[in-house]
């Protein structure tokens, strides 16, 4: 049975109280992050790569890094682990999300990389049409909703709004932002 580190310190900077919702996305923990440059959540080893863009299997340019919050740039060492969001959430809360458990890919940086930049934005990059849904979880870590999101040209106030929306509901208490096409998780977001 693989236990996992509780994780409840953000590695982002803390939520702005000058905001509207006061909600900042936050990566990966650090401790979590060592974990899985060894193992991932699926048992398997990381294997990193150097990422290209010249379209051969390594190619990860422009993927999104769930360590750090931006996108892979050609020449990084990086590994595609598979990763359990809710499963280390519920570690460290004592959540039992049961089914609603699951793992999925994401990138993050071979090596410790110092997380997100504290002069980015409160949200990762993310280009105008991309599609996200923001699925709510209770604190016993069920799902209690969720919503679509095509992303506009201000995507900072669109994730506002679409934070404020999912908060305004007592139960929720906490919501994983992600790719609708694919299905990968992009961040997390806790109440604040």
């Amino acid at each position: 049975m693989t236990t996992y580190t509780a994780h409840t310190t953000p590695t982002t900077h803390p939520a702005r109280p000058d905001t509207p919702t006061g909600c900042t996305a936050r990566a990966i923990p650090e401790a979590a992050l060592s974990e899985l440059r060894g193992t991932d959540d699926a048992g398997r080893p990381a294997e990193p790569f150097t990422a290209r863009a010249d379209g051969v299997p390594q190619d990860a340019v422009g993927a999104p890094l769930r360590c750090c919050l931006r996108d892979v740039r050609a020449g990084e060492r990086v590994a595609l682990v598979s990763y359990a969001p809710l499963r280390r959430w519920a570690a460290g809360s004592g959540a039992e999300p049961g089914a609603y458990d699951e793992q999925g890919p994401v990138f993050i940086h071979a090596e410790a990389c110092g997380g997100p930049d504290g002069a980015a934005g409160r949200y990762p990059v993310t280009r105008a049409g991309a599609l996200r849904v923001l699925r709510r979880y209770n604190a016993r870590g069920q799902i209690t909703g969720g919503r679509f999101l095509e992303v506009p040209e201000d995507a900072e106030a669109a994730f506002d709004a679409a934070l404020g929306e999912a908060f305004a509901d007592p139960e929720t208490a906490l919501v994983h932002v992600r790719a609708v096409e694919y299905g990968c998780f992009h961040f997390e977001v806790r109440r604040p």
